[in-house]
């Protein structure tokens, strides 16, 4: 069963108490973050700080990826080689991503480790096909505040300048199987504002959002759970189609509208995405 990603938040990995409250936490999975989150005279601490949290556990059935700091930097190929073997981490995100080859370099260091990577560059919009597609990829996390900076557009609530670039990483991710979660909603506060953008970006088919306060959790979780209705909705389809498969018809009707294969196989995945939510309680 496929993990869910509707809560992919954000924890610095130099602070210890955070670290620490993560544990109890609804997120689905945890981005320790040894990048952005964590400033130069503190990434060496940090890095023995967080292996020392991740040894120790605790954070249960959640996903727990390591952002490290790019290969560019002084820190980069330290953060790869202190994690990149570590059972207690399911995955590095790699910051940047511009291109397969930075996905390459990184693999080279840690051959056995799924990797995610940042979408947060033009650049990387523009070769997100090439980026999905790499055998190491197991998903993608939009940067949309760097992307935002590179961009140079409005800040707009319906994200209009950023949805050429959304839409191609979804495009890509889609293709190729991987998962996909949205960018950080930045006014933590803004509960109103953080729901619409969560139900736009479930709308348009990311799995998650990620997220830079535990008290975002709530409304991400909801937001990219299926609702009752639309889980009971899936299980008549798929028994009114089974019905009339049975009875040697190709399509069935339900609430007066077409029910074929297709969206069966969209009917099953939506229940599997609430049993793997249950499962994570």
């Amino acid at each position: 069963m496929a993990k869910p990603f509707r809560s992919v938040l954000y924890i610095p990995g130099s602070k210890e108490r955070a670290l620490d409250k993560a544990r109890g936490l609804a997120a689905d999975a945890i981005i320790f973050d040894l990048e952005d989150a964590v400033s130069p005279d503190e990434k060496v601490a940090a890095r023995g700080i967080l292996a020392e949290a991740l040894r120790t556990g605790g954070y249960g059935k959640r996903a727990r990826i390591v952002r490290v700091n790019g290969l560019d930097t002084a820190w980069g190929a330290a953060d790869i080689a202190a994690f990149g073997g570590m059972a207690e981490v399911d995955a590095l995100l790699i910051p940047k991503v511009n291109a397969a080859a930075d996905l390459d370099a990184v693999a080279a260091l840690a051959p056995a480790k799924p990797l995610w990577a940042m979408m947060e560059t033009a650049l990387g919009m523009l070769n997100a096909k090439e980026i999905a597609a790499h055998a190491a990829l197991a998903g993608m996390v939009m940067g949309t505040n760097d992307l935002a900076k590179e961009l140079g557009g409005r800040f707009r609530a319906d994200r209009l300048g950023m949805q050429t670039g959304l839409g191609l990483c979804l495009l890509a991710a889609r293709a190729y199987g991987r998962v996909i979660v949205d960018g950080v909603y930045n006014a933590f506060k803004d509960d109103e504002g953080l729901r619409a953008e969560c139900e736009q970006g479930r709308d348009m088919g990311f799995d998650g959002k990620t997220l830079i306060h535990p008290a975002q959790l709530e409304v991400a979780n909801a937001a990219f759970a299926p609702s009752e209705a639309e889980i009971a909705l899936a299980r008549r389809q798929i028994e009114a189609f089974a019905a009339a498969t049975a009875a040697g018809q190709g399509v069935a009707v339900v609430d007066g509208k077409i029910v074929e294969n297709l969206h069966i196989v969209t009917a099953e995945a939506l229940l599997a995405k609430a049993s793997a939510i249950a499962d994570m309680a």
